[in-house]
């Protein structure tokens, strides 16, 4: 099988480019390569979440998944009193994401590597945000939504970005096991945006 994003070290030969991209009305200029999810482009998913999603200004978020910095740089732009941790087991989205941030001017994120939720276990949330790595399998992606419970503080949210063809609806029937209130907030060209409270 080929070696795919949901990879601590990728091994694929380094190609960067320089990608500019205007989300929310922000312009942002972002470093890909490959080995990373959506190398070419802000993915239609991603960029879906980002233009929906809602909280406040002085929100501590979490992005899971963060890759190369997209949703969570992003969001650091909302939380413009909060903070966004941003964590993602492959270390090279996560030094793209670092540099990213600091090309973006923005400064309130900290990103770190992390096997899903492994390293923020400790400590706790309003928001979590995540476009999940579906091809790591559905109990990858249900295990962050069992850890972003775990993390968020009570009225918390998390929103996630999924296809309906890989998996939305029972992405909602995990959720609606684990939060008191399971919202769709928006759906267009198969991706549904979820958002569920603790």
């Amino acid at each position: 099988m080929s070696e795919h994003y949901y990879t601590k070290k990728p091994s694929v030969a380094h190609d960067l480019h320089t990608i500019e991209e205007t989300m929310r009305g922000r312009k942002y200029v972002f470093t890909t390569d490959a080995g990373v999810f959506s190398k070419r482009g802000v993915d239609y998913g991603s960029r879906l979440l980002v233009e929906t999603m809602q909280f406040a200004e002085g929100a501590r978020v979490l992005d899971v998944g963060c890759g190369y910095g997209t949703m969570g740089l992003a969001a650091a732009v909302l939380a413009v009193r909060g903070s966004v941790t941003m964590v993602d087991i492959n270390e090279r989205a996560i030094e793209l994401a670092k540099s990213n941030a600091a090309r973006n001017h923005i400064s309130n994120v900290h990103i770190m590597q992390s096997d899903l939720l492994a390293q923020v276990m400790n400590q706790s949330f309003d928001v979590v945000l995540t476009n999940p790595p579906i091809r790591a399998g559905k109990e990858t992606v249900h295990r962050i939504f069992e850890q972003a419970h775990e993390v968020l503080v009570p009225g918390g949210a998390l929103w996630v970005v999924i296809q309906k063809k890989q998996g939305a609806p029972s992405a909602v029937a995990k959720l609606e096991t684990l939060f008191t209130k399971v919202e769709e907030v928006e759906r267009d060209k198969g991706y549904w945006i979820l958002k569920a409270t603790k």
